[in-house]
């Protein structure tokens, strides 16, 4: 036997015999074991015997994945040399139980922890083996403090929190969608830089943006890849300065893509319809390795119209300009292979994830934008793109305005 998963279910589980079937698993020398729990309200959470795992030495199990139950690590187990990855979701683990815990698994590659609450200081130490970290909806985390010289991916869902990481990371993705406050494009440009300045693939997915990105002399000098989402069940804020972007552009002078995706069901921004005032042009800037640039949930709104003139101007390099005025309908960016799970809000307000060979739907007021939007384009845009640019607008097919998505 070299898997074993315990998945349980109902409020009459015997803790006794979930005991014997991981003594069973370790003694027989699994290498893969998920012992999922059930929740039962009011009923305290089954403790995961820690001490059965090493069965008085070591163990053979490369693969850990726990959940709904308490995990209790101990000073004296020893080291977890064959470890590789291990998984917590909602597991109660406290600051020092999880660092001990860390400090013997010598070969752990990839650790995800997700609604781990007890967690407030994440402290990983010096695992030289570690490339992979995601930590999703741990709400009381404030602090995540690596000394892991090898880290190169790093994933954050949930609340903001406090970086210092002693590696060079190269891919970040900060996701606070659910839970998560807005303004979390603000924080990348304005914090996330001294935790992570190598970073070379970015992709953050902000709720909402109350506050414009300011331009800072701070750099990203090894950024090639930017993706940054706004997803909201309202309209953007009228506050946010779409041209306030260039902030990242101007910042990252390796930057190859970019990839900006706007979804909102309404647009409250000043539209540059009926404005007879001339478009903002910022100083002159080249953009010299910018190739590839996708605005998915193009609309009317002056500043991204702004934004767009901005970079056809200053993109000396550009070589694939799309305007996708659907919220995802047929563009390389709509279903990018490095971000898979496109998100969307439904009519009632619920937050659903979409299949990944579906348009994302509109609605009302949207399809509407979508057709301000494609006008925009061809008077202040289109006529500015450069020969030898691949220029495409995306327009919402019959796909994307299906009522019952």
């Amino acid at each position: 036997m070299k898997k074993l998963r315990l998945e349980l279910y109902g409020n009459k589980v015997d803790s006794f015999y979930v005991d014997r079937w991981i003594h069973i698993a370790v003694t027989a020398g699994v290498e893969e074991l998920a012992i999922i729990m059930p929740h039962i309200p009011g009923k305290e959470e089954y403790n995961f015997p820690c001490s059965l795992l090493f069965n008085g030495g070591e163990n053979s199990i490369r693969y850990l994945y726990i959940a709904m139950c308490a995990f209790r690590p101990t000073a004296g187990l020893g080291c977890w040399t064959k470890l590789t990855r291990l998984l917590l979701s909602n597991v109660w683990i406290a600051d020092d139980e999880l660092e001990g815990l860390l400090s013997n698994c010598t070969a752990i590659q990839h650790l995800e922890l997700k609604n781990c609450s007890e967690i407030v200081f994440l402290k990983i130490p010096l695992l030289e083996c570690l490339t992979f970290l995601r930590v999703s909806l741990c709400i009381n985390l404030q602090v995540i403090d690596s000394d892991a010289p090898n880290l190169s991916t790093f994933c954050l869902f949930g609340g903001l929190v406090s970086i210092l990481f002693g590696s060079d990371v190269k891919n970040i993705e900060v996701s606070c969608l659910k839970f998560g406050p807005p303004n979390i494009v603000r924080f990348a440009r304005t914090e996330l830089l001294s935790g992570a300045p190598d970073v070379e693939r970015l992709v953050i997915t902000s709720p909402n943006e109350m506050e414009s990105t300011p331009m800072l002399s701070s750099k990203f000098l090894h950024l090639k890849y930017l993706h940054i989402s706004l997803i909201a069940n309202e309209a953007i804020s009228p506050a946010y300065d779409y041209l306030s972007l260039v902030s990242f552009i101007e910042a990252s002078p390796c930057l190859e893509t970019f990839i900006f995706e706007v979804q909102q069901p309404d647009m409250k921004h000043d539209s540059v319809i009926g404005d007879s005032s001339p478009l903002r042009r910022l100083p002159q800037h080249s953009h010299n390795n910018l190739k590839s640039v996708t605005i998915i949930g193009f609309c009317s709104a002056k500043s991204l119209v702004e934004l767009a003139c901005h970079i056809i101007e200053n993109a000396t390099s550009l070589e694939h300009l799309t305007l996708d005025t659907s919220h995802g309908c047929r563009s390389p960016g709509g279903r990018s292979l490095d971000k898979p799970d496109r998100w969307y809000y439904t009519v009632s307000g619920s937050l659903m994830a979409a299949p990944p060979d579906r348009c994302l739907p509109m609605w009302g007021r949207g399809i509407e934008e979508s057709r301000r939007a494609r006008f925009a384009i061809r008077k202040h845009i289109e006529w500015k793109v450069p020969f030898g640019v691949v220029f495409e607008i995306v327009e919402p097919c019959s796909r994307c305005l299906m009522p019952n998505f």
